[in-house]
């Protein structure tokens, strides 16, 4: 994965609903960066008689299949139940999708900071893990430096979610913003939005005291440091951070502190020269958020409040 840029800071603070009943898919299974998931045959309809197909590039459409690269530890978006099957979210819309355009989509393990390089080397056809649509990504600027590193890329916006911050259950070291979290330490995924804004915030701090920043290869590693006490703090997505609420420990591990903040697009990303497979991502999405399994899919994984009307290109400021 490419850094996930930070989102838009003029974004308004705001606070979703609570999770709601999220479905447990199974123990949540660290998987190495390359790993090639099984292909379900039977989450797609014939490209013949798949309404859509036709949309589709034809080296695509002859295949039958969609590469998608994806940080397979990330639940409740993307993740491997027990049995090693990739499972979530993602997975979810995608078959959806994929029975619109008749075609399978294949999910790769990848860390997220090399996603997008990936993308650009032909390594995936799409990226499709949490990843915020933005103007930096879109772009190909690095945020840190406000310098172009490479080829943007185009988003097809599917959901909508912000970040949080939670702690161990009944031990809040006081947090209840991204302010108290000065002279604090911090469990994030590297490359992440969560640790963009740590990286904002900490500069605020005063009285010197810091924001200690611990960022690992994913966002299990984040969870395992916040549970064994070796961080005060750990922040990810709202559905992801919501999911480790309710699932860790049977619910007992962890707390959700603050308000949900910087809510923004999340996007399949697709190289700036795919348009003919953007656009029919974006007819696939937009079809299955008419047939109604878009709610069912959302709900299934506690998602529904970040549910969009429709799917729209390049939506993120």
């Amino acid at each position: 994965m490419t850094a996930r840029f930070t989102r838009r800071t003029t974004a308004p603070h705001t606070r979703l609903a609570a999770v709601g009943a999220i479905a447990v898919a199974g123990t949540l299974l660290l998987t190495g960066c390359g790993d090639q998931t099984k292909k379900d045959d039977s989450s797609t309809a014939s490209t013949s008689s798949a309404p859509l197909a036709s949309k589709l590039p034809a080296a695509i459409r002859d295949k039958g299949v969609v590469k998608v690269g994806s940080d397979i530890a990330y639940a409740p978006v993307e993740f491997k139940d027990d049995s090693g099957k990739v499972v979530g979210l993602d997975p979810d819309l995608a078959a959806a999708m994929g029975k619109q355009l008749g075609v399978t989509f294949e999910f790769e393990n990848g860390t997220f900071d090399a996603l997008l390089t990936g993308l650009r080397s032909n390594r995936y056809d799409i990226a499709m893990s949490a990843m915020t649509d933005n103007k930096n990504r879109q772009e190909g600027v690095d945020p840190d430096t406000g310098k172009k590193v490479g080829e943007g890329v185009d988003f097809v916006d599917y959901l909508t979610a912000g970040v949080s911050i939670y702690t161990r259950k009944g031990d809040t070291e006081n947090i209840t913003s991204w302010s108290g979290l000065c002279g604090k330490k911090l469990a994030v995924e590297r490359g992440t939005v969560s640790e963009d804004l740590a990286k904002t915030e900490t500069k605020k701090c005063t009285g010197g005291k810091k924001i200690t920043i611990e960022a690992f290869d994913d966002d299990q590693q984040a969870q395992t440091r916040l549970r064994s006490g070796g961080a005060d703090a750990a922040s990810s997505d709202f559905p992801v951070a919501a999911y480790a609420v309710k699932t860790s420990g049977g619910g007992k591990d962890f707390q959700l502190v603050g308000d949900q903040v910087e809510a923004a697009p999340y996007g399949i990303a697709v190289a700036k020269s795919d348009t003919q497979l953007r656009d029919a991502l974006q007819a696939a999405m937009d079809a299955v958020i008419k047939s109604g399994e878009y709610e069912k899919i959302l709900t299934k994984w506690g998602a529904e409040d970040g549910a969009v009307k429709s799917s729209v290109i390049n939506g993120g400021k």
